[in-house]
């Protein structure tokens, strides 16, 4: 179907254009509000400037259309592809777009007010200056996108991704971001006053010159995080404590925490043997430690040991059994300084030292001890205890 077509047929009262081709159309500045294009292909559409208020766009392929100033309010578009996609000053406000693919789509200054992007993915989406008030972003993926100078004043993104993203300047003012991913996210003069970070992840983070008054960091991991400059007052530290500045110096939040946090450093000498492997050498690390005793390949849905005979599986099963562990402790394998790891056989060495590189990074990797023994508790293949620094 052309657009002449398609215009015609809306003219005449159609609304209905579902699972058809509609690839490549021109139909910029058309009125297609209340529209029905589910599951149509509608990609590389030049859109711009159309109405498409209350359409339905449910599992309609949009990727690398242009809907540039395009109205999108209320519309029902979950699951749909719109990877790519060219939204620049859109009106998305309360439309409903859980699960939908947003990669690489730029939404800068568009207006996403009260959008629902529940699980949606936007992986290095571009949103500089979007209105997001009140959005809906739990769970969503948006690692490595840019959300510069965007508004997100009362927006919930709980448990959303967004490591490696660009929120400098952004108004995140009493955002909900519990268990949030902000690792390496750069939130430089972010306004995060009152917002709730309870068991986000903020390693590596960058906190300069950010307001976070009464923001509420219960059981954050900031470990690595910078807060130069970074307005704490009465702000709920990891550790439960309101933050107060008990003395009178120039210095700033972030020497504080440079103290009260834990540090981690690589040690390396080339007077002792190289490591081989994922892991280094030895680690200086100050702060609360955190001993994890040691797991084996149980998994505590059932209560008894897996996979009796693979010890590939019984490796991972160990590790998520670490890492369930450490996450209920504040901390990540990133925090881990120290592991010791007991085979029931060295010739599983290698299996088992793949799985394990696979949650360190050799760069940073925790010092590491190695040993065969001649039993395991329930006669298990492997078991690996660690300890931690938060």
């Amino acid at each position: 179907m052309n657009a002449e077509e398609l215009l015609k047929k809306y003219a005449g009262g159609d609304r209905k254009f579902n699972k058809l081709n509609l690839r490549g159309l021109d139909l910029k500045g058309a009125d297609l509000s209340g529209i029905d294009l589910q599951e149509s292909d509608l990609t590389g559409c030049d859109l711009c400037q159309v109405n498409l208020n209350q359409a339905k766009l449910n599992s309609a392929n949009l990727s690398r259309a242009s809907l540039v100033e395009a109205n999108l309010s209320d519309v029902l578009a979950c699951s749909a592809n719109l990877n790519s996609i060219e939204l620049n000053k859109a009106n998305l406000s309360r439309a409903r777009l859980n699960n939908v693919k947003l990669n690489y789509a730029t939404l800068n200054q568009a207006n996403l007010s009260r959008i629902n992007l529940d699980s949606a993915t936007l992986y290095a989406a571009n949103l500089s200056e979007t209105d997001l008030t009140q959005a809906d972003l739990s769970k969503a993926l948006l690692k490595n996108a840019n959300l510069q100078k965007a508004k997100l004043r009362g927006a919930s993104l709980e448990k959303c991704n967004l490591s490696g993203g660009n929120l400098a300047d952004a108004d995140l003012v009493g955002v909900y971001l519990e268990e949030a991913d902000l690792k390496k996210a750069c939130l430089q003069g972010a306004n995060l006053e009152r917002a709730s970070l309870k068991g986000a992840n903020l390693t590596k983070a960058n906190l300069n010159n950010a307001n976070l008054k009464k923001a509420d960091l219960t059981n954050a991991n900031i470990y690595g995080a910078t807060f130069e400059n970074a307005d704490l007052t009465g702000a709920i530290m990891p550790d439960g404590e309101i933050y107060q500045l008990q003395i009178e110096s120039p210095q700033s939040a972030a020497s504080l925490f440079q103290v009260e946090s834990m540090t981690r450093k690589v040690i390396k000498t080339d007077n002792a043997p190289a490591p081989v492997g994922p892991y280094n050498q030895a680690i200086a690390a100050s702060g609360e430690m955190i001993f994890v005793a040691g797991q084996i390949a149980i998994d505590p849905r059932a209560g008894t040991v897996v996979y009796t005979d693979d010890v590939t599986k019984q490796t991972e099963r160990v590790m998520a059994n670490l890492e369930a562990i450490l996450k209920e402790a504040g901390a990540t394998f990133e925090n881990v300084v120290k592991t010791s790891v007991f085979l029931k056989n060295m010739d599983d060495f290698a299996a088992v030292n793949a799985v394990y590189a696979k949650y360190f990074d050799e760069a940073s990797a925790p010092a590491r001890a190695c040993v065969e023994v001649s039993r395991l508790p329930k006669d298990v293949l492997v078991e690996i205890e660690c300890i931690a620094m938060v």
